[in-house]
């Protein structure tokens, strides 16, 4: 048993302890890739367990290995559609925490969106347009930010066209 001050050392999680956790990953990386692309993809990092019997604790950090929250639930790494929902939450807190500002935002709303599973799917969902039915307004699926057109702004000037 480790004392309560003592920090662990971190781990990279190689690829294929977590397979699950590894696919849902690729697939948020790919949101990431699009939005904020000096960044880096996302990677599993490994804390050992501070008793014994108890599984390590796994996170979602950034490329350079911060971290911030709690740990992804061993039980989500059972089926790909709870594995995408925790990765996309811990890794939404991460990017929040650790580059301060909101993430993904919504490219019409300028706001910034969570993960909600809507018609069946993961997608990233916001409240820059609130719905009498009480839907969130969803913007893509979790892994297809990249399919987005951009709206079209009405104050730039038009380019000449001959």
């Amino acid at each position: 048993m480790r004392a309560p001050y003592d920090r662990p050392e971190p781990r990279l999680v190689p690829p294929g302890e977590y397979p699950l956790w590894d696919e849902a990953l690729a697939i948020l990386n790919r949101d990431l890739a699009r939005t904020v692309p000096e960044r880096g993809p996302l990677r599993l990092l490994a804390t050992p367990p501070c008793d014994d019997g108890e599984p390590e604790s796994v996170y979602v950090a950034l490329a350079n290995g911060e971290w911030h929250g709690n740990p992804l639930y061993p039980d989500s790494a059972e089926n790909l559609t709870v594995a995408l929902a925790a990765i996309a939450d811990t890794a939404q807190e991460t990017i929040t925490e650790r580059l301060r500002r909101a993430w993904p935002l919504c490219t019409e709303h300028n706001l910034g969106m969570h993960p909600h599973e809507a018609h069946g799917r993961l997608s990233w969902c916001g409240a820059g347009e609130h719905r009498p039915s009480g839907e969130a307004h969803i913007r893509a699926a979790v892994g297809k930010l990249d399919t987005l057109p951009r709206p079209r702004r009405h104050n730039r000037k038009q380019r000449n066209q001959n």
